[in-house]
């Protein structure tokens, strides 16, 4: 049987007409502005248009739910060739559109493979993964292994196709932070020390498009935490998923495997053992473990301002701010520790 396609399935295959049961949590994300609501009525007919266009059959069982993510729908299919694959519809902010771009420079090596995809409706089709087996469910120093490779194969330096243009450049963005994040922290009333902050800053100053060179450039995949890992059905190879792309250094790509599994830590000596972590991230991936802490530290910072900038972050902020401090060198006093903080895998 040539590999991908599908025995004969005992599914029922679904057509799907004006009627798409979308879960929950996407509801709840979305149903809130208006742009959301929108997209969510459209839905289902973004979805049936896929569907005809790539001539696709739905492959649920009846009353399963599709998978879904923060930002799309993610429904397993059979391609008219009776492959296995994911359609996938996002919500068209701009990472969900440059994720068929990304995909597509990557051409399969160390992300999963794109098929098809239609700016227009938001939609594409990849490879389908098992999304029972991620790297969450390995232990944590073989899941670094795994993690390290696919990174090394991921970080492919820009060339003359024109695609490259549309991403974002991660020293700009650092440069924008030099302004930016001293005004979010004096307008949230300096919520945690000054040093802190100019540990962020010095990242930016020194990593900023007009501090540096950028013939080290690399494409990034900028979420790549142990979830957006996932393994080839009946093989011990994993791909990675669902890309937040930016260009700029690799090592920026570190900080979501700090901020993850921190319930795995040891009980003593957890501050120390998240430094080892970052160590070993960057020794699998083959970066510089310095700059992997740096740029860790200002994504940390950042999002800890973000938390505290919505409602209802206040646990996700004390989080960013434990990694944040504690990859700095001196963890914040009056934090939970790191088993008590809430985690996000």
């Amino acid at each position: 049987m040539p590999p991908g396609k599908c025995r004969e399935s005992t599914a029922k295959l679904v057509v799907v007409s004006t009627h798409l049961d979308i879960p929950e949590p996407l509801q709840v994300r979305h149903r809130q502005s208006r742009e959301g609501r929108s997209w969510l009525g459209r839905l289902p007919g973004l979805v049936g248009e896929a569907l005809q266009q790539w001539q696709l059959a739905l492959d649920l069982t009846v009353g399963e739910l599709p998978w879904h993510g923060h930002t799309g729908l993610v429904l397993p299919v059979l391609t008219a060739d009776g492959i296995a694959a994911a359609l996938k519809v996002s919500f068209p902010f701009e990472e969900a559109l440059l994720e068929p771009v990304a995909l597509q420079l990557w051409g399969g090596r160390g992300a999963v493979q794109l098929l098809h995809s239609d700016r227009s409706l938001g939609a594409m089709v990849v490879e389908r993964l098992d999304n029972t087996r991620s790297l969450l469910e390995l232990p944590v120093e073989e899941a670094i292994v795994h993690w390290g490779g696919l990174l090394r194969d991921l970080s492919i330096r820009p060339d003359d196709r024109p695609e490259w243009v549309v991403f974002p450049q991660i020293a700009e963005m650092a440069e924008r932070y030099c302004d930016e994040l001293p005004q979010r922290w004096d307008e949230l009333a300096e919520p945690f020390p000054r040093w802190l902050l100019e540990a962020a800053l010095e990242v930016c100053q020194t990593r900023g498009s007009v501090a540096r060179r950028s013939d080290e450039d690399v494409l990034v995949h900028t979420d790549l935490h142990y979830l957006n890992v996932l393994a080839r059905p009946g093989s011990a190879s994993y791909l990675a998923i669902d890309p937040q792309a930016q260009i700029g250094d690799a090592e920026y790509a570190v900080a979501p495997c700090l901020w993850n599994r921190l319930r795995d830590l040891p009980a003593l000596g957890t501050e120390g053992a998240l430094r080892r972590r970052a160590s070993l991230l960057a020794e699998a991936a083959g970066l510089d473990a310095e700059l992997s802490v740096a740029w860790s530290v200002l994504r940390e910072v950042e999002n800890a301002l973000s938390y505290l900038e919505s409602r209802g972050h206040a646990r996700d902020a004390q989080r960013s701010l434990w990694v944040a401090s504690t990859l700095a060198g001196k963890t914040l006093p009056d934090l939970p520790c790191a088993h008590e903080l809430d985690v996000l895998h």
